[in-house]
């Protein structure tokens, strides 16, 4: 496996990780014993970065992380956050940044997965009625009791990743990026490298949609969050059909699957990016691994950009993106 640098300060961590997210939750059936399985066959492969957080499930999937890892801590750089709050039913509360909810979600994260410490400790979202120098000053403190090593946070705007880089070195920052989410290029790329902090992508594969396996909003689950996205549905879907088109091409005459070319493209973006696919099955986690050994010329990579130029993707990330870059 190869290896990875978070930032110019932080660890060193396999170049993909591995996003447990839907091994929860939004995107269907789960099933934990199979899900512990497959984190232990990324493990066995030299996958050594694994990413929850406390809303996922909610909560179910910290603890299933933490059962996975009975054992193995040694061999793992675990990430968590908080910040996106939500009800033992399920329910969405809000977004908190308090100092006082920042201790107590870390207090609960550590109980739930079965920790000393969180390797890598983000805000999943910012609070915009909290100063985040108050929260990121929160977080240091996690750091000076040795409960957290490192501080994270997730869809930051520029300026508010200055503001919290001034209280407390940022090891990483977390946001989607892919083929068909290419905002990070306006401002955020620039930023942490400015800074010298490590990017990690989620969703790198568009939740799914580059790995050419969904040609249907019918392929999903009738409970898959997707069915919910504006980029999975109606004209948007067809409109992204095509995008998706245009990169398995390159894919085939590459020998690779539209997966492997989508994750080799965000591995091409510089050696400061760590995507961490998101996956529930063995025999996808060995698709995404090899994605590794691929490499783009620049041909491939301005191909790439002609069959995917940034903002191309037809619509929004999210049904509400009021929480997302702020």
């Amino acid at each position: 496996m190869q290896m990875r640098t978070l930032g110019t300060r932080g660890p060193s961590v396999s170049a993909l990780g591995l996003g447990c997210m839907g091994m929860s939750e939004f995107y269907g059936p789960t099933d934990d014993d199979h899900s512990i399985a497959v984190i232990h066959h990324a493990l066995d492969s030299g996958v050594n970065f694994l990413d929850t957080a406390d809303m996922y499930g909610p909560f179910k999937n910290e603890r299933l992380v933490g059962r996975a890892l009975a054992g193995r801590r040694d061999r793992v750089f675990l990430a968590t956050k908080f910040g996106n709050v939500r009800g033992e039913s399920g329910e969405f509360l809000g977004i908190s940044g308090r100092p006082d909810y920042v201790r107590r979600a870390c207090e609960a994260s550590l109980e739930r997965l079965g920790v000393d410490h969180i390797d890598l400790y983000y805000q999943h979202r910012v609070d915009v009625e909290v100063p985040i120098e108050e929260t990121v000053g929160a977080m240091k403190e996690l750091v000076e009791a040795g409960k957290v090593r490192y501080l994270g946070l997730s869809e930051a705007a520029p300026e508010t990743i200055r503001r919290a880089q001034a209280v407390h070195p940022i090891t990483a920052l977390q946001t989607e990026y892919s083929l068909w989410t290419r905002d990070p290029e306006d401002g955020i790329l620039d930023t942490v490298r400015d800074l010298g902090i490590g990017f990690v992508a989620y969703s790198p594969l568009g939740r799914g949609f580059l790995s050419g396996r969904i040609r249907s909003v019918d392929d999903l689950d009738p409970g898959d969050f997707r069915r919910r996205n504006p980029r999975f549905q109606g004209e948007n879907f067809r409109k992204n059909l095509e995008l998706l088109a245009r990169v398995r091409a390159v894919a085939e005459e590459k020998g690779v699957t539209p997966a492997q070319i989508a994750l080799a493209w965000v591995l091409a973006q510089g050696d400061d990016i760590v995507p961490i696919p998101g996956t529930t099955r063995g025999e996808h986690l060995d698709e995404d691994l090899a994605a590794t050994a691929v490499e783009l010329a620049p041909g491939d990579l301005r191909r790439l950009d002609e069959a995917a130029p940034k903002g191309v993707t037809a619509g929004d990330r999210y049904p509400n993106m009021s929480t997302v870059n702020r």
